[in-house]
């Protein structure tokens, strides 16, 4: 455990847990942890076992259970305390708080009450997939959990298809395999994905493929775990005139090897192909 942390000033403190091995957690926040008037949890045992194996005291203190299904009932209660001065510090069950977790309404009314929030950043599975991925990671977007009806499904998934950026998408493990086959049919069988599986825990596991291959393979091999799925952009060749019109915003800020590398990403076109486009844009200026 670090050294005790200075008490906190007033405010909300959201804290990153670890997703899987507890070594993960940040040293600051452990500091926080031990240092909050008031800790509150999405799951409560899952923070006091994490507390215990990092040496972290409660000291009197207890833990308040916050989260979807009681969030109205004991959020006026946290921000009674935030009024009196106090510290409170959530965590969610696991990895960062608020992303498909609770606390958005507790980070927006104590936002609007003018109390600080404050985040200590650390362990987040989206981050922690597009890292081992092996897909582009320089504009991505993460869609949560799909709708669990198959005509809301269908629909989210044309929603994202032409969306120029990696797709990040939590799943289950009991509906990954269909979601993977519907996914191929309305994204394009060939796009690249990677299934993320038990990240940073024991049995961690990235598949790599097409859609159609992931699906195949689930198909026939089902998985277990907490499940993130990253899709590649569509690949399908850019027209002419959208390459021009990128390029030539590009060449504005920057040499023809760097523009050309950065629309060819963007684009998800062959280096080679955009960069003599680069270089006729740049000759006919």
């Amino acid at each position: 455990m670090t050294q005790a942390a200075q008490q906190l000033t007033a405010g909300l403190y959201f804290v990153a847990v670890p997703i899987g091995a507890a070594r993960d957690i940040t040293l600051r926040a452990l500091d926080i942890l031990a240092s909050a008037d008031v800790l509150a949890a999405e799951d409560t045992r899952s923070l006091r076992r994490l507390m215990e194996i990092h040496g972290v005291a409660l000291g009197g203190r207890r833990v308040v259970a916050y989260h979807d299904h009681n969030g109205e009932r004991v959020r006026p209660g946290l921000l009674r305390a935030l009024d009196a001065g106090k510290s409170v510090a959530y965590a969610s069950e696991a990895g960062t708080p608020l992303v498909a977790d609770p606390g958005y309404q507790l980070a927006r009314e104590a936002a609007a009450a003018g109390h600080e929030v404050t985040a200590a950043p650390g362990p987040s599975a989206v981050l922690a997939a597009l890292t081992v991925a092996g897909l582009p990671t320089d504009r991505f977007l993460f869609a949560g959990f799909p709708p669990t009806a198959k005509g809301a499904r269908r629909a989210w998934l044309e929603e994202l298809r032409d969306i120029p950026a990696t797709l990040v998408i939590y799943n289950s493990p009991k509906r990954v395999a269909r979601f993977l086959a519907e996914a191929a049919d309305v994204l394009g069988a060939e796009r690249s994905a990677a299934l993320c599986r038990e990240l940073t825990k024991r049995f961690e596991e990235v598949q790599r493929g097409s859609l159609a291959e992931l699906a195949q393979t689930l198909a026939e091999a089902p998985v277990k775990g907490e499940i993130v799925l990253v899709i590649d952009r569509d690949r399908a060749e850019a027209p002419v005139e959208d390459l021009d019109a990128a390029l030539s915003d590009a060449l504005a800020r920057m040499s023809v090897k760097e523009a050309a590398a950065s629309v060819a990403e963007a684009l998800g076109l062959p280096r080679r192909t955009v960069y003599q486009a680069a270089l006729r844009l740049q000759k006919g200026r």
